[in-house]
Formats: structure tokens, sequence, C-alpha cells
């Protein structure tokens, strides 16, 4: 279940209790309805809102890096899923390989803040994916139920990071007109800070290479129906049970 960390920004926690009230299976369903829809609105404001706000104030949300163990089981899967929701607020994120505690660690780049939504909807969304999983049976005839977990989990990762990218694009689309604390325009804050994130990532990883993941396995539009369904916008959960956390 989702909880709230220590030393995260107010308005972060508050978003981190909304999720929580959502998850927890002994909430009603209209009110965790109502908690997910406002959790979801706060975040995607939260993110362009502190753009503006610190804006020429780089004490305030400057450019951090964070590793991401992912344990097993799945940790490609998990690389996946926190790979794409970084890049959709704003981060920018690598596979490392191998984590010295086993599982895979991912390398993200971002502003604070941006990191820290990162992580508060990775950890949401996993668990939403894992319960999920866990509620499939495997078709009848499939050769490889492995596989086919594979390519259902493939297939949620992208449907819900399409959401969440098309969330995250209205919400810099309606900043554009507002003005920052220095008084410039939003499109051009949000603009300077994916080109500072964007030179951090390249000194960080001068060498990078784009690699195409491949998959096998038929579960892939079971996965994107589940995607779908995803709680990113006050839609039916998936998922209430704790799926394990992130490892910094």
């Amino acid at each position: 279940m989702t909880t709230p960390q220590a030393g995260v920004n107010p308005k972060l926690a508050t978003i981190q209790a909304l999720l929580a009230k959502a998850e927890n299976p002994s909430t009603p369903e209209a009110e965790a309805e109502l908690a997910r829809t406002r959790a979801m609105q706060m975040m995607a404001k939260y993110g362009v809102d502190h753009a503006l706000l610190s804006d020429g104030q780089p004490s305030r949300d400057g450019i951090t890096d964070k590793n991401f163990d992912l344990p097993n089981p799945w940790s490609m899967s998990r690389v996946r899923l926190i790979y794409r929701i970084a890049e959709a607020v704003g981060c920018k994120a690598i596979h490392m390989g191998p984590a010295a505690t086993g599982g895979r660690r991912v390398h993200v780049v971002g502003y604070e803040s941006d990191v820290q939504r990162a992580e508060i909807l990775y950890t949401s969304l996993l668990l939403q994916m894992l319960n999920g999983l866990n509620r499939q049976a495997v078709p009848y005839g499939v050769r490889s139920a492995k596989a086919w977990r594979n390519s259902w989990q493939l297939g949620f990762i992208v449907r819900v990071s399409e959401r969440l990218e098309a969330i995250e694009e209205a919400a810099r689309a309606a900043a554009s007109g507002e003005t920052s604390a220095t008084g410039r325009s939003g499109e051009l804050v949000l603009a300077d800070r994916d080109a500072m994130v964007g030179a951090a990532y390249r000194k960080a990883h001068p060498k990078v290479r784009s690699q195409t993941s491949h998959f096998s396995g038929t579960g892939y539009g079971d996965g994107v129906a589940a995607g779908n369904r995803a709680d990113i916008g006050g839609t039916r959960r998936i998922g209430a049970a704790s799926a394990g956390s992130l490892v910094a």
C-alpha cells in the first residue's frame, strides 16, 4: 500500500495519503474513486506549479539523481515501468543492469520534485500491475505461462504510461500561458527544465545507446486492457494489496 515518506513535500505527502486511501480495500468505492481522482489531479498540477514557483531558485528544486534497485520477481517489468513513468514526468532514466543486491538497477536523473513524483507513481502503479497479474488465469493452450505473463505486463505498462503521458502533456499545455516566479512564460520554463535534465543525463551517461525491447507471449492485449483500467484518473482499480517497495 502507498504510504507517505519521511521528508516528502507536504503536497506530495497529501497525494500519497489519497493514494493510500484509494488502495485500501476497506475504503468504500465512492470514497476511493474521489481519492484517486483528486490524487491524480493534484499530482499533475503539482508538477507544473512547482516548476513555475521554483524558476530561478535552484536551491528550491534542483537537478538530482537517484538509483532505484528493483527486486525480483519480474525485475525487467519493474525496469520498464519506472523508465516509462520517469520519462513521462520529465525525468530521464537508464537501465544500469543487475543490482548488487539482486534484481535490476535503474538510474533516474531529473528535478528533485519530478523524481519524487516518479517514485510515488511507480509505487502505486506497480502495486496495481502485480496484483492485476496475480489475478490472471493463463489461457488454455498457451505454450509458456511466463512469456504470457511477461507480455501481459508489457501491455499494461505501455497503455498506462500512454495515459500518464497524456495527463502530463495536458497539465503542461494548461500552464503554457502562466508566468513563473521570475515572470517567464510557463512554456519557456518547462522547456528549459527539459533541456537542463537532458544535459545532466548526457553528462552522466555520455556513451548511452538506445535499445529495442523484445518480448514473446500473447498476453499483451489483456495487459493493455488492464492498463486502461488502472487508477491514474478516476478509473476502477486493479489491486490493493502491497506489492513491494523501492530501494534507493
